[in-house]
């Protein structure tokens, strides 16, 4: 699936990704391929990437995310790399 995750000022990612696992407002979740199509609050926490054989991880404070039809966009409103 393709992700983007964008901030107000830049765009932190862009890419493919195998998984997606995100701090939501009810609790942590994961986004696969071919997810049923979502949009979610999300809280300050730890945005794991996987794909390629390596995962990366950012930490995010607050924002949404949408998936549909294997398109992953994440719009946070802060992130640092780790």
């Amino acid at each position: 699936m393709t992700l983007e995750i964008l901030t107000p000022d830049k765009k932190v990612f862009e890419g493919e990704a195998t998984s997606v696992t995100l701090p939501g407002a009810l609790g942590s979740f994961e986004i696969l391929n071919n997810h049923a199509p979502i949009i979610s609050t999300l809280n300050d926490g730890k945005l794991t990437v996987k794909g390629n054989g390596k995962d990366e991880v950012f930490m995010i404070q607050g924002g949404v995310v949408e998936a549909s039809n294997n398109k992953v966009t994440v719009l946070a409103e802060g992130i640092t790399h780790k």
